[in-house]
């Protein structure tokens, strides 16, 4: 047998390695899904709420509690004596500091301590400021006496389109956060009734959410992906593990990507491309049974490209002028926790791709590579939209878990991810 044969024969067999063993490890997983709440007390609490029970079968969509603004409580619900309700304002520096520290120290966490999410100053200005967003809804509780922020949660307004036939006003809750040391005093659970009861004041009744965890009653088990662009960090982070019998310098070759673009004149997008991006991005998500419907003043607002927080490239047709692909993603680092010689991991989250001009899967190599050269360390994405097209392709790993979609307020037949056209920071 010649050199050649052994060397392909031995690269055959480490690739089947690899895909037995993902690269990313449980860390990942945890990190996107750990909201470090009790699931017993989350249950009993969502058992109260209007939202299918676990294991019931819905026969027909539509809103599950049907109230007027007459019954909606005029005052903030009661905290507990050391506690009052603020509204921040994330146009003030300081309070928008605030914010940040709070998430920073205690948002989303891995099981092991080793990484939590780091949104950044602007990410957070972006995520809370849609077109139309209100200050109302961006609701805090400080220590009164300190003035210390000890919890936080948001609501964003958005129209979800349900099954392609019903159009819903709703709000996209997020951001959920209780301080470490607080976390016994169930605070939580008033949180998110007083974002409720201010949401009914709107005369808004449903609203979208994520969770790491199943509560009453999922509308799609979505699992996530993970394409490693820097193996030698990750592993160095302990992010994810060196496969068996595989050297660095061989893992780092596994996952290079295109040192090129392959997409003609693929180019970030500008404000001259919203009316055509806007018209792509709705033929596109109408296919889907979630999806968001956004006007040319919000398509602007989620994609315009914006460093270190969005990136969107486009494809335009040289004749027409109109954009016939795109792809994009946001950045969500994270600390790293304890590590000499890493304090932060640069991670890519794919957001809206469209391909009509060019093959899926080219369009998703060049958004690899345009993060790649954007110095991220590894590209995230759910196995929603045509995801599944790119995933084996691109050497996309899998999570161990899954992220579970959730309406409030509004009953819905579960659905496969590959149904979803919705993606929620």
């Amino acid at each position: 047998m010649s050199d050649d044969q052994n060397n392909n024969n031995n690269n055959n067999n480490v690739k089947e390695i690899i895909k037995k063993q993902p690269v990313v490890d449980k860390n990942i997983l945890n990190l996107l899904s750990s909201m470090n709440v009790d699931k017993n007390a989350a249950h009993a609490f969502w058992d109260t709420q209007p939202v299918p029970k676990i294991d019931a079968q819905v026969e027909k969509s539509g809103p599950i509690e049907v109230k007027t603004l007459d019954d909606v409580r005029k005052e903030p619900l009661t905290l507990p004596a050391l506690f009052e309700w603020v509204v921040l304002d994330v146009n003030d520096q300081v309070q928008l500091n605030d914010v940040y520290t709070l998430l920073n120290e205690n948002y989303v966490e891995d099981d092991d301590n080793m990484f939590r999410f780091d949104y950044s100053i602007p990410f957070l200005k972006w995520a809370l400021q849609p077109p139309h967003y209100l200050k109302d809804w961006h609701i805090g509780v400080r220590v009164k006496e300190s003035k210390k922020l000890v919890a936080f949660i948001s609501a964003i307004p958005a129209t979800i389109n349900v099954d392609k036939t019903d159009s819903v006003k709703m709000v996209e809750i997020n951001f959920l956060c209780v301080h470490k040391k607080l976390r016994e005093k169930r605070l939580a659970p008033v949180l998110i009734k007083e974002i409720t009861r201010r949401v009914n004041l709107q005369n808004i009744w449903q609203a979208a959410y994520t969770a790491g965890i199943v509560l009453p009653k999922p509308v799609a088990s979505c699992r996530y992906y993970h394409r490693s662009l820097n193996p030698k960090k990750l592993v160095e982070c302990k992010f994810s593990s060196l496969p068996p019998r595989v050297s660095m310098s061989l893992l780092i070759k596994l996952n290079r990507v295109e040192e090129n673009t392959k997409c003609p004149g693929i180019r970030p997008l500008t404000k001259a491309d919203v009316p055509s991006a806007t018209r792509l991005l709705a033929k596109y998500l109408s296919q889907y049974s979630l999806a968001p419907s956004m006007s040319e003043e919000e398509v602007w607002h989620w994609l315009a490209p914006q460093k270190n927080v969005m990136d969107c490239y486009v494809v335009v047709d040289p004749k027409t002028g109109e954009v016939t692909d795109m792809c994009s993603f946001y950045t969500l680092p994270s600390s790293v926790i304890g590590n000499p010689k890493h304090k932060t991991l640069k991670a890519a989250f794919s957001f809206y791709n469209i391909a009509t001009s060019v093959p899926l899967v080219d369009l998703m190599a060049d958004a690899l590579h345009l993060a790649k050269k954007g110095d991220f360390d590894v590209f995230n994405c759910l196995d929603i939209f045509e995801n599944s097209k790119f995933i084996k392709e691109h050497k996309f790993q899998p999570g161990d878990g899954n992220l579970q979609y959730y309406l409030y307020n509004y009953a819905t037949q579960t659905k496969d991810p590959s149904a979803m056209g919705l993606v929620l920071l």
